[in-house]
């Protein structure tokens, strides 16, 4: 049966899941753009903006197992819509901020929460359970793709307003595009409506939030899966945080980090579908460690030559293609061992790691940056870890190809 007449009744929701993933994800990873005026015009200091990011993937990473857990009990509606009007508050008190305070409160702790119920984790559970498992990775791919669009987007038309008229309107702007999120997440509520498919005897969907944790963390695979994961935040959180910074310092043109992160946007879309893809095919976890590693050796490629347009171009499209790959892998690997029920807040469980990744790359590139003037011993930490970090997941799939006994797939 095609792919199109299988997704035709749920339609609707896999296209507003993709809308709020788009505008979650794109606006985040494009706010590095107003780093340097941010800075300079509220007297602040590069590692307190850093720390504001690094603040936001805390509140994200620990808040996102229990807006999981949320939506088994109130459903994934309104803990989508919370989270977009978060969304939309955290950035306008961005736009208005005075000091330290006002980019922490919006820019780390509402936006930080509001990811949590509308990013990847969430999204990514809405998707899984709207479709048939035939299909899954597949359409996880797509949804994943789809949400890539949005640093496509939201990168050069922050950076525009930003030039044109100052970073407050390039932040106002922002806040037009999240409210978007409202109706998407609105829509993608109807997946409250999708029954969950027949259980397996030993699904875990009967049981309590505590019991399906203890299971997660007695399956090793997820356990490595967990640690791992921790690389990819460190990696992408540091380039989106630091990368327009770095280009700055070297004096390239402002628009080329807008220009980067969008084509990051566009090679994402590539890799989400190429990844959903093989996921369908191939040992979900022999490629996110694949990806690490991958990723690691194009850091280092690129940081230690000097930069050019053409040059940070092709990373960002090296990088787009790695980017976002992980999240139709990491949520159909959680929803082959555990089933559909307690995906969203299984899957918060891993990503609490990937978000401690994500406060090392935001905060500590900027401390590191301020301490020795530079982000060499940021990318080589960068390049060191992931590297140790990927061989590990591979090989340990490799040498456990089915993995620990595992709970059977949804």
């Amino acid at each position: 049966m095609p792919l199109l007449q299988v997704l035709r009744p749920t339609l609707p929701i896999l296209i507003g899941a993709s809308l709020m993933l788009t505008l979650s994800m794109g606006l985040r990873q494009s706010l590095g753009i107003f780093l340097q005026p941010l800075t300079r015009d509220v007297g602040i200091s590069v590692s307190d903006f850093t720390l504001a990011i690094a603040v936001q993937n805390l509140a994200w990473g620990f808040l996102q197992p229990l807006a999981g857990a949320m939506t088994v009990r109130y459903g994934f509606r309104p803990i989508m819509m919370v989270g977009a009007l978060l969304y939309v508050l955290g950035l306008a008190l961005m736009a208005g901020a005075q000091g330290l305070l006002s980019v922490m409160i919006g820019g780390g702790v509402l936006i930080g929460t509001s990811l949590a119920c509308t990013a990847a984790a969430i999204a990514m559970s809405v998707a899984a359970r709207a479709v048939p498992a035939t299909v899954r990775s597949t359409v996880l791919g797509i949804v994943s793709a789809a949400g890539s669009l949005g640093a496509l987007l939201s990168a050069p038309i922050g950076q525009l307003l930003n030039e044109g008229h100052g970073w407050r309107t390039g932040l106002a702007g922002f806040v037009i595009l999240a409210v978007a999120m409202l109706p998407a997440a609105w829509y993608a509520g109807r997946v409250d409506q999708v029954p969950l498919p027949p259980r397996g005897a030993d699904d875990i969907a009967d049981t309590s939030a505590g019991v399906a944790v203890k299971v997660a963390f007695g399956n090793a695979a997820f356990v490595v899966m967990t640690l791992a994961y921790f690389v990819c935040g460190m990696q992408l959180v540091f380039l989106t945080t630091h990368l327009p910074s770095y280009l700055a310092i070297c004096g390239m043109d402002p628009m080329l980090s807008a220009q980067t992160l969008g084509m990051i946007g566009g090679f994402n879309v590539l890799g989400s579908l190429f990844f959903g893809w093989a996921g369908g095919r191939w040992n979900k976890l022999a490629l996110l460690g694949a990806i690490y590693i991958l990723r690691s050796l194009a850091l280092a490629w690129y940081f230690t030559l000097p930069p050019t347009p053409g040059t940070t171009l092709l990373f960002g499209a090296i990088m787009g293609f790695l980017w976002m790959g992980v999240g139709p892998l990491v949520a159909g690997a959680v929803a082959d061992m555990f089933g559909l029920q307690w995906q969203a807040m299984i899957q918060g469980l891993a990503f609490m790691s990937h978000q401690l990744g994500s406060f090392l790359g935001a905060f500590g590139g900027g401390v590191l940056y301020d301490a020795l003037g530079s982000y060499t011993m940021a990318w080589r930490i960068g390049v060191a870890l992931g590297l140790a970090g990927g061989i590990v997941q591979v090989a340990f799939a490799l040498i456990r190809p089915s993995g620990p006994p595992m709970l059977k797939p949804a």
